[in-house]
């Protein structure tokens, strides 16, 4: 559903108060426009930049937040009622002055059929105005609105790739706002003369790394390059190869010592199905402001869904999530609340996103944890066994360029990692 339908909806049940989650104000601005429009209602917008606009024109309270909210009801009339939308207003909402003048506002906006409108990347809305206001979320943008902006950009025949290409170009740019992706998909053309997927992948990569919430992984390791692990990599390139919407993949849970290859399995299973591996440091999701972690974790579990089909890699979830059982004294409940968020992504979420998280002791982690439904197969990744190290050995010994007769010394018990540590 689009947001000017979601609108429309609240609109019709007179909800008064409306604060809509958007990092793109622009396209936003031009539903509601459009909607306004169409229905014949006022359309009034004020921003610290340019002041109060109403229907495109300059109005009353050009530089003040207070006189613009107050100037609402006077736009309405008999024959139509009015929308303020009110960007960024999140920077002007905490003076007691503007609470109360919007609580008023939103109160009396069902007798005077007038309406609020605030556009902002984040929700903060002060207690007293909490019931007021009804939260919309702008979605980003789906495959077929992606599809839409990359027609629009390749002007001339040839700059757009068809069939398995376009997917994959479509692929690479989920996950981006509009604007990023027309950003991407000039800077593709400008650079390769056509739209071609490794530049939306490098600028994509530069924007997830800004949000310091996720890490796009493009190497080049395959499963080639990991000797060893064969039920395990059957069973995933089955069940990803394989899929259907009724049965869905959903991913597994990797248990092993340190040093078995179970974050190396990880990089390379993206490769070998030809999704892209998202690595969500679960520390990173940390905020020093009360409620920031909370609405990260959110953030970045909805830019996850955003650029599925992919892969979700959380590596060492035992160590991230090992004081949940006492967060409530020692963090205030933030880990609890991480946990709790997590469960509910894992159990609830429709989007083709496969999940591969390692840990190497399962005792820290909460029972419900691996619960069934959550992941579709629980993985204990043993010490490699003499046949997994017969192939484990030739692969590094080829990649540092060493002799493959080299005498070999006694490697009872060694992990791959040590192996490799040795070649190296």
């Amino acid at each position: 559903m689009s947001l000017s339908q979601r609108l429309g909806e609240y609109i019709a049940a007179a909800f008064t108060g409306i604060w809509i989650q958007s990092h793109e104000h622009h396209d936003a601005l031009i539903e509601i426009a459009r909607m306004c429009k169409d229905n014949k209602w006022t359309l009034a917008t004020w921003d610290i930049d340019r002041g109060m606009q109403s229907n495109g024109q300059a109005a009353a309270g050009t530089s003040d937040p207070l006189a613009a909210i107050r100037t609402l009801p006077s736009l309405a009339s008999k024959n139509s009622s009015a929308r303020l939308v009110l960007p960024n207003f999140h920077r002007f909402i905490n003076s007691t002055e503007t609470v109360q003048a919007l609580a008023r506002q939103i109160q009396d906006g069902k007798t005077s059929r007038t309406f609020v409108v605030v556009l902002s990347p984040v929700v903060q809305i002060p207690t007293e105005l909490e019931k007021a206001f009804v939260v919309i979320e702008h979605d980003l943008p789906d495959r077929q609105q992606l599809e839409a902006i990359a027609r629009g950009i390749a002007t001339e025949k040839g700059d757009l790739p068809e069939g398995d290409d376009l997917v994959r170009l479509i692929d690479a740019a989920g996950g981006l706002t509009r604007f990023e992706a027309e950003s991407a998909f000039s800077l593709s053309l400008v650079r390769q003369s056509k739209l071609a997927p490794e530049t939306v992948w490098e600028l994509k990569s530069g924007m997830l790394k800004k949000s310091g919430l996720l890490q796009l992984h493009r190497g080049s390791e395959t499963f080639a390059d990991l000797g060893g692990l064969d039920a395990l990599k059957g069973f995933c390139t089955r069940a990803l190869h394989g899929r259907n919407v009724r049965a869905r993949p959903r991913g597994v849970l990797l248990l092993s010592p340190p040093g078995c290859g179970k974050s190396h399995y990880a990089k390379c299973l993206g490769n070998e199905v030809g999704r892209s591996t998202l690595i969500l440091d679960v520390g990173a999701l940390l905020g020093s402001l009360v409620g920031q972690t909370e609405e990260r974790t959110r953030q970045a579990l909805r830019i996850i869904d955003a650029m599925a089909p992919c892969l979700a890699f959380i590596d060492e979830v035992d160590k991230a999530l090992a004081g949940v059982a006492s967060s409530g004294q020692t963090d205030s409940g933030v880990s609890a609340r991480i946990f709790g968020s997590l469960l509910t992504w894992l159990s609830d979420h429709t989007s083709d996103v496969f999940v591969l998280m390692t840990a190497n002791d399962i005792s820290k982690l909460p029972p419900e944890f691996s619960r069934a439904e959550r992941f579709d197969g629980v993985f204990f990744i043993d010490l490699p066994s003499s046949a997994e190290k017969e192939k484990i050995w030739p692969i590094h010994l080829a990649k540092y360029g060493l002799d493959p007769k080299s005498i070999r010394p006694k490697d009872t018990d060694w992990t791959g990692a040590e192996i490799q540590s040795l070649c190296g």
